[in-house]
């Protein structure tokens, strides 16, 4: 049985303590590929550094993170672009709007967002996407889009059965983490009604960790527990969940 975690900081200061025990652990639980999504000018190192000492296993992607779009965000964004032009990467990402601590750069970061995805329709790369209470907006910054938007992953998806549809009918699998696992997230009914193919797994690591650990760091192996917990929802194996599920994976970044 192999698990893919599609999203996952495990290049963060959170797992500088014990991050090859964690590596080691997680891929005893059948976990074989991490993707790792840049954030920032600062954690691109941090990230290069993790591929290298896991070649094959942990994969970066690269795109400026919405929250880190701020003052100075043309330079960080052409950070990003130089970065682009170095060498081949698997995807854009984690890139998209977030309005739910400040929307002082609200405008900027839509800029960036569509700068981004231009970049990737340029490139044949698919996006992934940061959505925290911006889901409408950025539907409709992906509609405007003189040609296709590219495919990808709405990374911690934890909409509503209408927005699950309306990403998928534009292309878009639902990277699914420790939210599903939460009591009265509402996140186990859609993902009940939406078909495996359509689903990715996800940790994004140390943050949103699945119950029992919710509040704590969560870890690189706890995407099991997210495969685990759709498993039960759906009524099938967990072998099941992890074959379509890396599959779809597999498809998006074009393994």
């Amino acid at each position: 049985m192999l698990l893919v975690d599609t999203h996952t900081h495990l290049y963060a200061d959170a797992f500088n303590a014990d991050r090859p025990d964690l590596i080691k652990a997680a891929m005893a639980k059948g976990i074989g590929r991490f993707y790792l999504p840049n954030i920032d000018a600062a954690s691109i190192g941090p990230m290069l550094e993790l591929e290298a000492a896991y070649p094959g296993v942990c994969i970066p992607m690269m795109g400026l993170h919405p929250c880190h779009v701020q003052q100075d965000w043309q330079a960080a964004l052409k950070r990003v672009e130089e970065e682009l032009m170095r060498r081949k990467w698997v995807a854009i990402g984690e890139i998209g709007i977030d309005l739910y601590w400040d929307k002082t750069y609200f405008a900027e970061q839509q800029q960036a967002f569509l700068q981004q995805v231009a970049w990737a329709n340029e490139r044949q790369l698919p996006v992934v996407i940061h959505s925290r209470e911006s889901f409408a907006e950025i539907i409709e910054l992906l509609d405007r889009q003189p040609k296709a938007s590219p495919q990808g992953i709405f990374h911690c998806f934890t909409g509503t059965i209408e927005q699950a549809r309306q990403a998928i009918d534009r292309g878009f699998y639902l990277g699914i983490g420790g939210v599903v696992t939460f009591k009265k997230s509402g996140l186990d009914a859609v993902v009940e009604q939406i078909p495996l193919e359509h689903l990715v797994l996800e940790t994004d690591a140390p943050y949103l960790a699945p119950t029992p650990h919710r509040g704590k760091r969560n870890l690189p192996e706890y995407v099991y527990l997210v495969a685990e917990k759709i498993a039960e929802i759906k009524g099938v194996t967990i072998e099941e969940v992890a074959k379509v599920t890396t599959e779809n994976a597999n498809r998006i970044f074009g393994i």
